[in-house]
């Protein structure tokens, strides 16, 4: 297939420029140091210095070919060291001949996207999701060979209103492109950057994006049904960045001016990708093309809130929650309303967790009760979100 030239700023490589990527990122001599010196769990063939002849055996001629062959392992690594174990949930996946826009809450930078792969091509799914992912994370020439070797495309960042416009508008024009006509999935987190609180809410800015990419006659119910839009729920037991979103709390707040640096982003890259998280559970919502036709008619700024509502309320009902998301409510309110939900060797468990978490935090004037507070709040607002939705 022929993809227009004026997504060549943003698109993944094509199958074409597989091998020639591949070679240099193998090349590139910090990502070598990468992988030789931080992650000696990879496989030994990852490790190695033979990775180009193994490319050459593999004989791997696609994207999916390398993810499911390169990449795939990688990731199972991952869930073998640092979960204990990671599912669909109870509904439903999506029909398998089917192609989708699977817009989540975001849990990880890195493993969001990653995670959701395995479970599709495990599940049966033909490929896998391209996936949105700003250039702010692009910190380094090998990291943008990585991620578009594995099919992301790039969300340009701090562009004046007016390029931040133009590129909404290319982005928007891919993803339908994507979706219907190269017949790839869509992964995209429902707002920018993650909720640090894990009180995960859809930005209607995101869907306005997403109906961008199709003409000014189109309604705006038949510019997002062109999606194929998916609600989808991604719950971790625990989530190993907790305590660095603690600490930007607390350095925020002393210094409005706070930015994180390069390091942080990859520092929280690294934790994300190998600290432990529990039990991981996606759960895929039924396609907003079930119910998009209520909202015809509506005005544009109602239309895109009440979709961005529904799908929350979706998210929300899809969240499995766990011991922890209990006990941190009812600390935080003081009550035992939902102990029927844990035990007492899962208080002791998860209170030696919250202690572990907080004394990972080195900075100045650490504010303990505040810190604490937060970290219990990240656990216990899935529950509260989860109960507003079914009321």
């Amino acid at each position: 297939m022929t993809i227009p030239e004026k997504f060549d700023p943003i698109r993944p490589f094509n199958d074409d420029e597989v091998k020639q990527a591949f070679y240099e990122l193998i090349e590139d001599r910090q990502f070598s140091r990468l992988i030789k010196g931080y992650l000696p769990w990879l496989p030994k063939y990852v490790r190695g210095g033979a990775l180009k002849m193994v490319f050459k055996l593999s004989g791997v001629k696609t994207l999916l070919d390398f993810q499911v062959k390169f990449m795939k392992p990688v990731v199972e690594a991952v869930i073998k060291r640092s979960m204990t174990d990671i599912k669909f949930g109870g509904r439903p996946s999506p029909d398998v001949k089917g192609r989708y826009t699977f817009v989540s809450n975001h849990r990880d930078i890195v493993l969001d996207s990653a995670l959701l792969d395995v479970l599709l091509i495990k599940n049966g799914h033909e490929t896998t999701v391209e996936i949105a992912i700003g250039d702010n994370l692009l910190i380094y020439p090998w990291i943008e060979k990585l991620v578009r070797l594995n099919k992301a495309f790039i969300v340009r960042r701090s562009l004046t209103p007016r390029e931040m416009y133009k590129s909404s508008q290319l982005m928007s024009e891919y993803i339908h492109f994507a979706v219907n006509q190269k017949r790839e999935n869509i992964w995209i987190a429902q707002r920018e950057g993650r909720a640090k609180d894990s009180s995960d809410h859809t930005q209607a800015s995101v869907l306005k994006m997403l109906a961008m990419g199709v003409g000014e006659d189109v309604s705006l119910v038949d510019s997002l049904k062109d999606l194929h839009i998916v609600p989808t729920t991604i719950s971790y037991e625990y989530d190993p960045c907790d305590y660095l979103k603690a600490k930007e709390f607390q350095l925020k707040r002393d210094n409005p001016k706070y930015r994180k640096s390069r390091q942080d982003d990859l520092d929280n890259m690294k934790t994300g990708i190998m600290g432990f998280k529990g039990h991981v559970v996606y759960e895929c919502a039924p396609c907003i093309n079930e119910w998009l036709d209520d909202l015809e008619g509506l005005p544009s700024g109602y239309f895109f809130d009440e979709v961005a509502r529904r799908m929350d309320k979706e998210i929300h009902k899809g969240y499995h929650l766990f011991p922890g998301n209990y006990i941190a409510l009812d600390i935080l309110e003081g009550t035992r309303a939902h102990s029927a939900h844990y035990t007492s060797e899962d208080e002791a468990t998860f209170d030696k967790y919250i202690a572990g978490q907080l004394a990972k935090i080195d900075i100045p004037c650490k504010d303990e009760p505040f810190l604490r507070e937060r970290l219990l709040t990240m656990y216990a607002n899935p529950v509260r979100n989860q109960e507003e939705a079914k009321k």
